[in-house]
């Protein structure tokens, strides 16, 4: 299917409609990682984190269902496509096992807290893969990345979250401040490149 931009619709417009239309996740390498786009065909990956209760618990705190997973899926594509930034699908360049999801989103939270336009930094990885400095190690090659065009990062985490918590201060990330998302509470970190 080709995308169609009206005859009267400025040049600017249709090339900022094709050039949204093919974006997508650039492939970053790590010593010992590769993050790309995800696909469809990494749906068994993300269903095997997300339906993980380790994984959620404090990211929801329930497992998610394989529509909620599909969704998410989409989610991922569609920021690339329309933002330009996302997150990626992270594999370990070693023996190319799943790892997890990381990256950079703007999911429009419905929160009392505003980020100003920040993105959102968030690392979510397999239970096999915790405690191996992974989650450092991948968001450091995301933020590098995003640099000057987005020089001012947030995220959230579960209070209880010590080891999420852990990782946040090592990437440079300081708390600004606490609230509720969804009945829960978080706290909210800010990094400044």
């Amino acid at each position: 299917m080709t995308a169609h931009v009206p005859a009267s619709a400025p040049a600017s417009a249709s090339a900022s409609a094709s050039a949204s239309a093919l974006a997508s996740a650039p492939v970053l390498e790590t010593p010992r990682l590769v993050l790309r786009g995800h696909r469809a065909a990494d749906f068994d990956d993300s269903l095997s984190l997300w339906s993980d209760p380790e994984v959620t618990r404090y990211i929801g705190g329930k497992p998610s269902t394989g529509e909620e997973v599909w969704t998410r899926i989409l989610r991922y594509i569609g920021h690339w496509a329309a933002l330009g930034f996302g997150f990626w699908h992270v594999r370990d360049r070693a023996t190319d096992r799943f790892v997890g999801e990381v990256g950079i989103v703007d999911f429009r939270r419905d929160f009392a807290f505003s980020f100003d336009g920040a993105p959102e930094a968030g690392w979510v990885l397999a239970p096999w893969s915790h405690g191996r400095g992974y989650a450092t190690e991948a968001m450091s090659a995301v933020l590098a990345w995003a640099g000057a065009a987005h020089p001012r990062t947030v995220c959230i985490i579960d209070p209880p979250n010590l080891a999420s918590r852990r990782v946040a201060a090592k990437l440079g990330y300081r708390e600004i401040g606490q609230a509720e998302y969804k009945t829960t509470p978080v706290i909210v970190f800010e990094r400044q490149a």
